[in-house]
């Protein structure tokens, strides 16, 4: 299944996604979702008048209690920013508040000289899930996948010896256009950032240092992931910088495009 999140008369809702003779288009509001049961079979439906998946006023497709992140999880981004390979996952938190819908503008922040995009695959907790056992699979537990920017301000990172400047100002998380539980990162997502329209970034979920299993079961032995959580997997090498004027574009195969312009504050 492929959701949405959306204005649908003047009011947040969750819409199917569905292809209508090649193109998208939200076809039924799913009426009872909001607190993210984990499963999609005892979900409602209402059938709307079909809204072109391009028209429709999109919104981050999911609120989530905490957005956990997974730094330097492929080699070449790691070598790039000359950091050594992490032998565990590299954990960080982005603030809920840094969360941005899909086509609204990314702000550089005053305080920042230096900002980088970093395309990565997002993924969408289902279940309370917590301490995870080593032969348990994971999968139950994911409600689906969507695409994420983990906007930085490199210049602070470099600067404090945590990163919560750096990754946590407002609108550094955009997250979108829609979730899908119709794809496989053990198998092999592609993930492709473009500046003005130009590739940056280009890589697969299958040169994770550190597979999704392995990153939930990490996770989930200290921290209790939630409903609605959202964890950001890494991004490929290419990270670079970006100034007002530029757009910037994740695209995540099989969950379309994220498309954010930049300016300043």
């Amino acid at each position: 299944m492929r959701y949405c999140r959306f204005l649908f008369e003047g009011q947040p809702q969750y819409g199917l996604v569905e292809s209508i003779a090649g193109t998208d288009h939200v076809t039924r509001l799913l009426t009872n979702f909001d607190n993210l049961s984990g499963t999609l079979e005892d979900v409602s439906t209402k059938r709307i008048n079909q809204i072109p998946f391009s028209e429709a006023p999109l919104l981050a497709p999911v609120l989530p209690p905490k957005i956990v992140c997974v730094g330097r999880n492929y080699r070449e981004h790691a070598a790039e920013l000359g950091n050594e390979v992490p032998k565990e996952p590299l954990i960080f938190l982005k603030p809920p508040s840094s969360l941005l819908n899909p086509g609204e503008n990314i702000v550089r922040p005053k305080i920042s000289e230096r900002t980088d995009y970093e395309g990565e695959l997002g993924v969408i907790i289902g279940r309370k899930c917590r301490k995870l056992r080593p032969d348990e699979d994971v999968r139950p537990y994911i409600l689906g996948y969507t695409a994420v920017n983990d906007f930085t301000a490199r210049d602070l990172q470099k600067k404090d010896p945590q990163w919560t400047r750096a990754k946590g100002c407002d609108t550094f998380c955009p997250v979108g256009p829609l979730v899908t539980d119709e794809i496989d990162p053990w198998t092999g997502v592609s993930v492709e950032t473009r500046v003005d329209g130009q590739v940056r970034q280009r890589g697969s979920t299958r040169d994770f240092i550190f597979a999704l299993d392995v990153v939930l079961r990490y996770i989930t032995e200290f921290m209790t992931l939630l409903p609605g959580d959202l964890i950001a997997t890494g991004t490929p090498s290419g990270i670079g910088p970006v100034v007002a004027g530029n757009v910037v574009e994740v695209t995540v195969e099989g969950v379309g495009t994220l498309r954010n312009p930049i300016v300043n504050e």
